[in-house]
């Protein structure tokens, strides 16, 4: 590991080199605000130590990188009942889909889609207010990041409720199918508050350490869901971008449309990684680049 810093500051000179950034997520307009010229990687290692280069400093919102934790939440509290509610499969369309929720009859594909999160994260809400699920949600991120400096961005969350239309037609649709406990605007409150949580690629990074199957990393879940949670994470963590990046980067990883990546070498190391301008999956165009490069070079690979 002992060159790790060197080889994250040749990473971050090198995406700087060239203007190949990608445009921010539009269709949220406090996103699509933030400079696409950006860029952080932080990796924490099996043994907790940390390398970083580039903007690591700055916050970002994680958005769908959220879904990984409140997937840990809902199987805790409701093991393999919520596979009666949500697929484990790629799901091979955009992220936001309606056609299929509607082809599947009310059942999303996988909890990483937008469809399924919602689903999952009315697993978590099921019988409480709003806000005790989402202080659940937050506490869970500080305590597997090792930080209580990890807050909500409510401009974020407003700007999220403001447009989003899909999302509000995704969860119609799942009421229509008896696939919400609670109300659509209970659930997307919910939803679209834990998606706007903000953190440094240091921060994600950190909260990323229960995923790499070590055990005195995994206090907050079961060794046998951390494998469940990366198996998911590398079939359906980048939406219908997953076989590409499983193909590229070849580890476990979950994107988000705030430019977020957090990337898992099982044993090894948790990644973060944040440039805001998006491919076309919509998934981070410089992480995703950087991610292969790292992982070419680390030799990281669980093929």
């Amino acid at each position: 590991m002992a060159n790790l810093n060197s080889l994250l500051r040749d990473l971050d000179a090198q995406m700087r080199e060239d203007g190949n950034w990608g445009e921010p997520a539009n269709y949220i307009p406090e996103l699509a605000r933030v400079d696409p010229a950006q860029f952080g990687i932080t990796v924490v290692t099996a043994d907790g130590k940390v390398f970083s280069a580039g903007d690591t400093d700055t916050l970002f919102s994680v958005q769908s990188i959220t879904k990984v934790f409140t997937l840990a939440i809902a199987l805790g509290r409701s093991g393999d009942q919520l596979w009666k509610r949500v697929g484990r499969e790629p799901s091979g369309r955009a992220f936001n889909s309606i056609v299929q929720l509607e082809r599947e009859e009310g059942r999303p594909r996988n909890p990483f889609i937008n469809a399924g999160a919602i689903v999952t994260t009315d697993e978590v809400l099921d019988g409480r207010a709003p806000r005790d699920a989402l202080a659940e949600i937050i506490q869970f991120i500080r305590s597997a990041a090792g930080s209580n400096e990890i807050h909500i961005n409510e401009a974020v969350a407003a700007s999220e409720t403001e447009h989003g239309h899909r999302n509000f037609a995704l969860a119609h649709f799942l009421a229509s199918f008896n696939n919400l406990k609670s109300t659509p605007e209970m659930t997307l409150g919910t939803y679209f508050h834990h998606c706007a949580v903000e953190m440094t690629t240091t921060q994600l990074a950190h909260a990323g350490r229960f995923l790499m199957g070590v055990p005195k990393m995994s206090r907050l879940v079961s060794m046998a869901r951390v494998r469940r949670l990366n198996a998911l994470m590398l079939t359906c963590g980048h939406y219908d971008g997953s076989g590409d990046f499983a193909y590229r980067v070849g580890i476990p990883g979950k994107s988000g449309v705030g430019g977020g990546i957090l990337a898992i070498v099982p044993g090894k190391a948790s990644v973060a990684v944040w440039s805001p301008g998006l491919n076309t999956y919509g998934n981070s165009n410089k992480g995703t680049e950087a991610l292969a490069l790292l992982a070419r070079k680390m030799n990281w690979s669980i093929f």
